[in-house]
């Protein structure tokens, strides 16, 4: 089983391709949300380095978001015009599941934190679980200062992990018990996408290309402003 992994749903895009072995290549750039121009050559690129032609591609999985509208869009587009191209079935995986991924190993709360702009972040609460992570609360989007203001009611040792978490640090600096994880980590990452969706493809949890919904949350930054325009007349 070979499963090809896209991540779009930040400013940073990647991809990667694995199966029972791992993963076998991977790749991320930030290049200015160009995600449109950067997405396919790395696709091409990945491939070519673990020496995987585009017919021997079984799964395709995707972030699906939370995310920024334009990249998480820009992935799921390509995403699911490949999966009817090849007739693959896909897996969708959150960008929030992909953050608390890498630091599973981790007792305390996990809270990945996606810098949503517009002075918000999105986020959930995860714990670490046998063999894995779980998500204990549903993906939303908030101010920095509102999940600040509920760590500090609930009195949780936390690790905060993501873009959000370094943008709005000083919001939680102050915070006893909580702190954040490595810069290295600010970004989900396409090797876990490959890494999540093999252990669900051994499940068969698949969907169909016309099945997969990205998480949005809330409206695009262009619909959200023309509806505050017309607010205001």
């Amino acid at each position: 089983m070979i499963i090809l992994g896209i991540e779009s749903a930040t400013s940073q895009v990647g991809c990667a391709i694995g199966g029972h072995e791992g993963v076998l290549a991977s790749t991320h750039s930030s290049r200015g949300r160009r995600h449109a121009e950067n997405l396919t050559p790395q696709i091409d690129f990945v491939r070519e380095q673990a020496r995987i032609s585009l017919n021997e591609i079984s799964v395709i999985a995707v972030d699906i978001g939370p995310g920024l509208y334009t990249g998480l869009r820009v992935g799921v587009a390509t995403a699911i015009s490949m999966a009817f191209g090849l007739g693959v079935p896909m897996i969708g995986i959150s960008s929030l599941d992909l953050l608390a991924y890498p630091v599973r190993h981790c007792a305390k709360l996990i809270v990945p934190a996606i810098d949503a702009r517009r002075g918000e972040i999105f986020h959930a609460n995860y714990r670490q679980v046998p063999g894995g992570v779980q998500r204990i609360s549903e993906p939303s989007v908030s101010t920095p200062d509102d999940v600040a203001a509920d760590l500090l009611a609930h009195g949780n040792e936390a690790l905060l992990v993501g873009d959000g978490a370094i943008r709005y640090s000083e919001i939680f600096a102050n915070l006893r018990g909580v702190e954040a994880a490595e810069p290295s980590m600010a970004y989900p990452s396409a090797a876990s996408i490959v890494q999540l969706a093999h252990a669900k493809a051994l499940r068969e949890e698949f969907v169909s290309p016309t099945e997969l919904e990205p998480m949005y949350l809330r409206k695009p930054d262009a619909i959200e402003i023309e509806h505050q325009k017309k607010k205001i007349l």
